[in-house]
């Protein structure tokens, strides 16, 4: 019969530490991996639009990266609901509805959640919301709305540009996009003036307008139309047109979920 001797048993029972804590350290990633990232879609009575719907029909068909998708509310946030969240996205709708709503302690939470590490999505509405130009704003980016008087300028497809990094963030080979609008914000891209609000870095532009119900031409043209930045240790990402309401391009927000949820 063969009996280990001490000195071939000592190395046997160290290769055996070694790969019982390798095991535990892949199986612990394999969890984190596997955790699915935690978005929460904004809800109130006044300021989210239907397109909310369209918005979770898009987040349910996520193929790259698993989601789970609840609603929130101003209530909810400022209660600090916002701990629990990886990603919180305001939808289509207004703006300053979704501003008022939350309210001066609801918008700080979110700011604060955000510098902490959290992402925030905002389409049409709440890319208006994130910007820093109306009481009710976010002061997320630093941007300001261009031809703010005419808003309501009309709805339809138009075309955006991508900046070379735009098209490779959402991995698309073409320059130009044909994409739905809801008369989101023409984001300025004129110099930045707020210090203490993070400049953006711009990902597509309009190349072609909508200019109706009294809104001057050649005004939408040339501005931002998908932006995104860094807040503290949070990232922000914008769309002013909805890609969630364009048939083929929901995986877009599923891309800037990704992207955002990066940040934790």
């Amino acid at each position: 019969m063969h009996f280990f001797k001490p000195k071939q048993l000592i190395p046997c029972l160290l290769i055996s530490s070694i790969f019982f804590v390798l095991l535990l350290i892949t199986s612990c990633t394999n969890a984190k991996n596997e955790a699915p990232v935690q978005v929460a879609v904004f809800q109130a009575e006044k300021g989210v639009g239907a397109s909310s719907e369209d918005l979770l029909v898009a987040l349910g068909a996520a193929e790259d990266i698993k989601l789970s998708v609840t609603r929130i509310t101003s209530d909810e946030i400022r209660a600090g609901k916002l701990v629990d969240i990886d990603v919180l996205v305001h939808p289509g709708g207004s703006g300053g509805g979704q501003g008022r709503d939350l309210d001066t302690l609801g918008r700080e939470a979110v700011r604060e959640f955000v510098r902490g590490g959290g992402g925030f999505l905002g389409i049409c509405a709440g890319a208006y919301l994130a910007t820093n130009d109306y009481p009710w704003s976010l002061n997320l980016i630093d941007a300001k709305v261009v031809d703010r008087k005419h808003w309501a300028r009309g709805k339809g497809v138009v075309v955006i540009e991508f900046s070379p990094e735009g098209a490779e963030f959402f991995n698309y080979e073409y320059e130009e996009m044909m994409i739905y609008y809801g008369q989101g914000p023409l984001l300025a891209r004129r110099e930045w003036d707020d210090p203490e609000v993070p400049n953006y870095e711009s990902l597509a532009i309009y190349s072609t307008e909508i200019a109706e119900k009294g809104a001057p031409e050649g005004v939408m043209v040339g501005n931002s139309a998908l932006v995104r930045t860094e807040y503290g240790k949070g990232r922000v990402f914008c769309f002013s047109p909805h890609p969630e309401m364009t048939e083929g391009l929901g995986y877009m927000i599923n891309i800037a979920v990704d992207w955002l949820s990066a940040a934790n």
